[in-house]
């Protein structure tokens, strides 16, 4: 076996059945790998940077990722992309192909290099974004991979393996050792953060839970739902943990954004004895710009290898095994709780404009149980948060990282690792514009997503963000967007461009029965935000101070 054959073999192992990327000379064995194996697939991608956030989509719905690219010009490419999942915590292999050995030891000036004879700057640029990293040779290929297996599960981070291009294919040098396991609480730390938080709760009379996306990175939706079903907590989400539980589960009790929306969610969720934060984090968008009022002495945060009380600290404790633990130690009560608030009205008709109010509920009706929603960071996402997922809908947005392009490529991402899945692309025409040639490849992959662009005529959450709202950095090009499908390959897509009601409603229609792609572009005026972009335009510049 060669070097790359057995880093792609372990890779397939623990779930990594595409690779992502764009190929150059110095990837070559890399990329020659990958399409001639028989269990992996080369996944081809516009440029790098889209292939990163492939892979990131990919990550979410799998668990884990990989994307490929050649050196520097490649690897830099994808570096944003790359951050994105460092910091919304997904393990996704950045396989690099570098030149030859023998030609950095002569610090010989090749291309895609900076023309200095050093050959370590783009490896020591990467450190910030991942939690692990190394030069792939043939004599530490076994460990240096089992290593790297095992930090990116471990820290749910992405991690960095580089190849020079003449070593990826000689044969395998060292030892096979086992498989990397995943290491165990500490047993008194865990019978000890168990045993606090089932008194705290046995002396409360209200409670609730906080579930987070953590949660889903680790592959615990199972164990949550056992949890929640066991022990009847009622549970609210924040914006990041967003269908982390089924949203159709008895004990949802909608969305807690601070004291930004859901006032009756906020009062509730802020009175109860004990809140149970699993596996999130009070980020500013998760807190309503920080709005959220949760009193710590009676907070239990679970993150993901500690158990926080209060002002107490319990380590070394996962969260893999505190949540089933928990489960059968709680006894099942019968917690008080609130309903959801109702699904809001769906108004307009006709010839009316498409207004926030009338969109966002349409497209709370138009979704399907079991559908991926992918929605773009700003407004849009922002405007479908507090719609209700059907049973089986899973959310996805880069609600901490918020780089905006992110969604078309991730969704593109999110559609070849599930392709028995209808996958739901929410997208505004600013962040479109930043990576819309990837819709080429939802063609070239027969994968069938159905596209929305919503058209506001610019970058309207910068609008609500900053003090001159018309000013020109805001505006975008004018592009006929719902011809693009047909110029980038997408044959037999059913494509539309809507500015009324009644044009929408035929389009959701349309779009609900194609047996092909759908891509529809939705007229809006160009300051017809969600009431939470409304809210966070308010909070936000009184806390920057704007």
């Amino acid at each position: 076996m060669t070097v790359i054959e057995y880093v792609l073999s372990r890779l397939r192992q623990i779930g990594v059945g595409d690779v992502f990327g764009v190929p150059g000379d110095f990837s070559f064995p890399i990329n020659d790998a990958i399409c001639l194996s028989k269990e992996m697939r080369w996944i081809g991608c516009s440029n790098e940077l889209n292939a990163a956030y492939a892979a990131d989509g990919y990550a979410r719905v799998r668990g884990v990722g990989a994307v490929c690219t050649t050196y520097g010009v490649g690897e830099l490419s994808a570096i944003n992309g790359i951050a994105g999942s460092y910091a919304e915590r997904l393990p996704v292999f950045h396989l690099v192909g570098m030149p030859n050995q023998s030609t950095q030891e002569a610090r010989a000036l090749v291309h895609h290099t900076l023309g200095n004879g050093a050959y370590e700057f783009f490896y020591q640029m990467t450190e910030p974004v991942v939690c692990a990293r190394a030069i792939i040779t043939p004599q530490n290929v076994v460990f240096q991979t089992e290593r790297l297996i095992a930090e990116a599960l471990y820290r749910r981070r992405p991690v960095y393996l580089a190849f020079p291009a003449d070593l990826a294919q000689q044969p395998v040098l060292g030892a096979a050792q086992n498989p990397f396991e995943m290491p165990r609480s500490d047993l008194v730390s865990l019978n000890a953060a168990v045993e606090t938080i089932v008194d705290a709760l046995a002396e409360a009379k209200t409670a609730c839970v906080l579930p987070g996306f953590l949660l889903a990175r680790a592959g615990l939706q199972r164990e949550i739902r056992a949890f929640i079903d066991t022990s009847n907590l009622p549970f609210a989400t924040m914006f990041m943990d967003k269908s982390i539980i089924d949203e159709q589960h008895p004990n949802h009790i909608g969305m807690y954004e601070g004291a930004l929306l859901n006032e009756h969610v906020r009062a509730f969720v802020e009175s109860c004895d004990r809140v149970m934060a699993i596996g999130t984090i009070l980020s500013d968008f998760n807190s309503g710009a920080f709005t959220a009022r949760l009193n710590m002495e009676k907070f239990i945060r679970i993150s993901h290898h500690r158990v926080h009380f209060g002002r107490k600290i319990i380590p070394n404790v996962e969260i893999r095994e505190i949540v089933p633990a928990l489960t059968q130690a709680l006894p099942k009560r019968d917690w008080p709780r609130i309903s959801p608030a109702s699904p809001e009205l769906v108004t307009g008709s006709g010839t009316d404009p498409i207004t926030a109010d009338a969109l966002y509920p349409r497209w709370e009706r138009f979704l399907k149980p079991n559908d991926i929603v992918v929605a773009e960071t700003g407004t849009v996402s922002m405007g479908l948060g507090f719609t209700r997922m059907p049973a089986g809908a899973t959310f996805y947005n880069q609600t901490l990282w918020g780089s905006i392009g992110w969604a078309t490529p991730a969704a593109f991402g999110a559609s070849i690792a599930a392709p028995d899945r209808r996958v739901v692309l929410f997208t505004g025409e600013g962040a479109h514009q930043f990576t819309a040639q990837e819709i080429a490849q939802f063609a070239r992959y027969d994968t069938k997503p159905v596209i929305f662009v919503l058209n506001n005529s610019g970058y309207l959450i910068e609008r609500l963000l900053c003090k001159e709202p018309a000013i020109e950095y805001n505006d975008v090009a004018n592009w006929r967007y719902s011809e693009l499908p047909k110029a980038l390959g997408c044959d037999g897509w059913y494509t539309a461009k809507v500015t009324t009601c009644a044009q929408l409603d035929h389009a959701l229609d349309a779009a609900s029965l194609t047996y092909k792609g759908a891509y529809i572009e939705v007229v809006t005026d160009a300051y017809a935000a969600s009431p939470l972009a409304l809210k966070l335009h308010d909070s936000l510049r009184t806390l920057y101070n704007q």
